[in-house]
């Protein structure tokens, strides 16, 4: 999930609604529902990266994620000029051996794969700028590959 910009209630529901994940991983813009969300749920895996309007140094720039047998890079973006294209993204996700890169920032919904990097965007949460609905992500990591679907957050 990314950008939920305050609305904690919006990351309450998409943990709410998976109750099954392995984990959970915030790409930003959401400092303040993670650290909620970290004290009410705390047997849950909750991961973040610091986005452009989070402010604390609680969560990191970034992170390379081990999910047995694939790692993916998750990065908020806007270090990495999503807004112009994923070229130095993909570029950082290869040299940290990674088989995927997914970042927010953009508030727009994306899935491809390019060079062979699998790129993933879940949209905002709370607030996208695509014309569709907030939406989250549900990711597969399996022996054969990943597999990624976008999700509207129900109301």
């Amino acid at each position: 999930m990314s950008d939920s910009h305050g609305q904690s209630s919006q990351v309450e529901r998409i943990i709410r609604a998976n109750p099954e994940a392995d984990m959970f991983i915030h790409l930003g813009d959401g400092e303040s529902e993670i650290a909620q969300m970290k004290i009410k749920y705390p047997d849950i895996d909750l991961r973040s990266v610091r986005g452009n309007c989070d402010w604390s140094k609680d969560s990191p720039d970034f992170l390379v994620v081990d999910c047995g047998t694939a790692k993916i890079f998750c990065c908020h973006g806007h270090r990495y000029s999503v807004k112009s294209g994923t070229e130095l993204l993909r570029s950082i996700a290869r040299d940290n051996g990674c088989a995927a890169a997914f970042f927010g920032h953009t508030h727009e919904r994306y899935i491809a794969r390019e060079d062979g990097i699998e790129i993933l965007n879940p949209g905002s949460c709370s607030s996208p700028r695509d014309g569709n609905k907030p939406s989250y992500a549900f990711v597969d990591v399996l022996e054969n590959g990943i597999f990624l679907n976008i999700i509207d957050v129900g109301y």
